[in-house]
């Protein structure tokens, strides 16, 4: 929009910054269109502090709209209150807002979003005060003529005149009507209204005005005014106009009644409102439609989704379709967002393309979420048919800039009864869902099932419980002992954490070690972990004398933790347990393919006379070749090798199997421990194979560390 300014102050806008720059612009561009009493250079003064506090909020670290909503009602207050000033007042600040108050704190599209919102609030402000400033005088006015009324009654209508005087010169409609509905008389505001004086030739009555847009019970509210039940109501309408357009007005219907108090006559005060009307429908799209894609947004979409909740019958039905692009974030990173954005456009156009019925919408939930919504009886069957066609819409690869760009889709799909679920409930399963078909591989649709949600939520809620479990102490540390094959004697134990949960009691670490590794809370419970068990090997020394040792296993988030051996350092010198005494147990695929950097932690443990033992050896790639880089001195051979020897005859296989790997682990002078023991069979072989100790049922199963020498030595397979 242009200011009005010439050349040499235009450029020197360009220049100069800040709330004056901004304010001289400001006032050139709009004091034509107002009707306010102040000259240009004390408009310019008084627009200097509302400049201000817009570039305030433009840049504000937490942003918040509320200063240019009471900008909105301060311009207003200084009788810029022309119809045409609005556009002007918007315009200068969608042009230059961002311009003259520049900061690199924001993002170029975040300013031009917060500036998109600053105006949405300055107009809702400017229409709110506007609206009440224009109440006051309707009130003002009714006020007037109802004193004049009363006055022509007790007085035998001596101040006509002054009725008179007020009728015709008021800007705000006013007419009188008979009480059948009959239009006696308007002034010239109701008459502009509806197109001149030439619309009034014909008779008229109220009741013709009536439309179908009426707010219910508007007719009600007619009929007790006019038989006296009441003396006036006030309600805002449209009127059909000749044109074939809409009159959109506030109404103040009063009663008139006689010095005997009958009711005679009916006073309508009439407002028209239907630019400020226009521009809360403009606003209420913008608020409930997405500015990218045009679709509905989540806002609008759930007040759809509540409308289907309740429904109208316990019969009625609805269907929810959760889509999230596969692979969407990549496209962003890689091509930008500009065809991200085309990318998300095209899709949109696509979705909406697949939904055609009146109990049908697609929308946009954000970001590369969009989500559909059925309510009709057969909802059931047609959400998955909806699901399937929107697949296969988005099948076509779509091209952007010249380039074709392949689109995948996760859909989770929800069905439901009318009144059996909640607005939260349909959501949180529609997303659980979408996820789960996004880990079955994406560019599917799959149903919702209650089991599975239930899952979920009992996995997050065993998450969201990690932590409090730690400080609370709900964990504890059974052990396994480890046997020497040679003698029979218990060699160490390993420590195995469990979790005391106080609604599903004992959990083993297959329920709650992954929880906390995808949390971060791997790394506290295991330095918990390795102090408690290094507390009890201590107490195992001192009492018995021995050379018993603990088993502690590391995740691969403790294994790559940059404080591993200091914190590992630090809890041996504070319990006062000697290296040896320790041993940590390292999955064999959390070190395929690792460097040296990867590894030069368990090397300085190693150094330290800590041992490192390969846990569940075999069940990754078995390159033995690698063995001779990697700083352990034990081999735990997984069960899986050993299960063929649980009963005589023993699987040769297995038998050759172990016995080539003994051999090679003591070439290497290292120790090998089978995991998985459950008979006396088992045991017998591996000893003759030479495997120097092994764990299992067979021994004993984990348990309080007072157990440790008490072996069942009986078959549990």
């Amino acid at each position: 929009m242009s200011s009005g300014a010439s050349g040499t102050d235009g450029r020197q806008d360009h220049q100069e910054t800040g709330p004056h720059a901004f304010a001289a612009r400001w006032s050139r561009a709009v004091h034509p269109t107002t009707a306010t009493p102040l000259t240009l250079a004390e408009f310019e003064h008084y627009l200097v502090p509302l400049a201000r506090r817009l570039g305030t909020a433009l840049r504000a670290p937490e942003f918040d709209t509320q200063s240019a909503y009471e900008v909105g009602a301060a311009l207003v207050d200084v009788q810029c209150s022309e119809p045409e000033a609005l556009p002007h007042i918007l315009g200068v600040v969608d042009a230059h807002l961002v311009e003259y108050f520049p900061t690199e704190e924001i993002g170029e599209d975040d300013r031009r979003a917060r500036c998109s919102r600053l105006q949405h609030a300055l107009a809702a402000g400017f229409v709110r005060e506007l609206r009440e400033r224009t109440r006051s005088e309707q009130e003002a006015i009714s006020r007037a003529a109802l004193a004049a009324r009363t006055e022509a009654e007790l007085a035998l209508y001596d101040s006509e005149a002054k009725f008179q005087a007020v009728f015709e010169g008021s800007a705000i409609g006013v007419g009188i009507a008979a009480l059948d509905g009959r239009v006696l008389v308007v002034n010239d505001a109701v008459a502009d209204m509806f197109g001149g004086r030439q619309y009034f030739d014909t008779p008229r009555n109220v009741l013709d005005w009536v439309h179908p847009d009426d707010a219910p019970g508007a007719l009600d509210l007619y009929h007790e005014l006019v038989t006296g039940k009441r003396d006036f109501f006030r309600i805002q309408k449209p009127h059909a106009l000749p044109d074939g357009s809409v009159l959109w007005a506030n109404l103040t219907v009063t009663l008139l009644r006689d010095s005997a108090g009958r009711p005679q006559y009916q006073l309508t005060l009439m407002e028209d409102i239907t630019e400020q009307r226009q521009l809360e429908e403009r606003l209420r799209y913008e608020a409930t439609h997405d500015a990218l894609t045009g679709l509905p947004n989540r806002t609008l979409f759930l007040e759809h989704l509540e409308k289907a909740i309740a429904g109208g019958a316990r019969t009625e039905r609805f269907g929810v379709c959760y889509l999230d692009l596969d692979g969407f974030k990549a496209v962003n990173d890689s091509l930008g967002h500009a065809v991200g954005d085309k990318l998300l456009r095209e899709v949109a156009r696509r979705l909406q393309a697949c939904v055609s019925a009146p109990d049908e919408m697609v929308a946009r939930a954000g970001g590369d979420e969009f989500v559909a919504l059925i309510a009709r009886p057969t909802a059931q069957a047609d959400a998955a048919v909806l699901a399937r066609r929107m697949l296969g819409a988005l099948a076509e690869p779509v091209t952007v800039d010249g380039r074709e760009l392949l689109v995948r889709a996760s859909i989770g799909v929800v069905d439901g009864r009318a009144g059996e679920m909640g607005r939260a409930e349909v959501l949180r399963s529609a997303d659980i869902t979408m996820y789960r078909a996004k880990a079955a591989g994406g560019n599917q649709y799959v149903l919702a099932d209650a089991d599975s949600d239930a899952r979920v939520i009992a996995q997050h809620s065993l998450t969201t419980r990690l932590p409090s479990a730690l400080e609370n102490g709900e964990f504890f540390i059974e052990y396994q002992p480890l046997v020497r094959l040679a003698d029979g004697t218990v060699r160490g134990a390993e420590a195995l954490v469990r979790w005391l949960h106080p609604v599903h009691g004992v959990l083993g670490p297959d329920q709650f070690i992954p929880l906390a590794e995808s949390t971060g809370l791997i790394v506290p419970l295991g330095r918990w972990v390795l102090q408690e068990a290094a507390l009890q090997a201590r107490a195992w020394r001192a009492e018995e004398n021995g050379r018993l040792r603990v088993n502690v296993n590391l995740s691969p988030c403790q294994l790559h933790h940059k404080d591993l051996v200091a914190d590992t350092v630090a809890v041996l010198e504070e319990v006062g347990l000697c290296p040896s005494a320790l041993c940590l147990e390292v999955t064999e695929t959390d070190l395929i393919g690792a460097d040296e950097d990867a590894l030069r932690p368990l090397r300085q443990l190693a150094d330290l006379g800590v041992d490192i033992a390969l846990d569940d050896f075999g069940t990754g790639y078995s390159n033995l070749a690698y063995l001779r880089r990697l700083p352990v001195s034990t081999l735990k051979l997984d069960r899986s090798f050993t299960r063929g020897m649980q009963r005589a005859p023993a699987d040769p296989v297995d038998v050759k199997i172990v016995e080539g790997i003994v051999s090679l682990a003591h070439t290497l002078d290292l120790a090998v421990t089978v995991e998985g023991v459950e008979t006396g069979v088992q045991a017998e072989h591996l000893r003759m194979l030479g495997c120097d100790t092994a764990q299992g049922w067979y021994y004993a199963r984990p348990g309080p560390p007072e157990r440790l020498h008490t072996l069942a030595l009986a078959d549990a397979s």
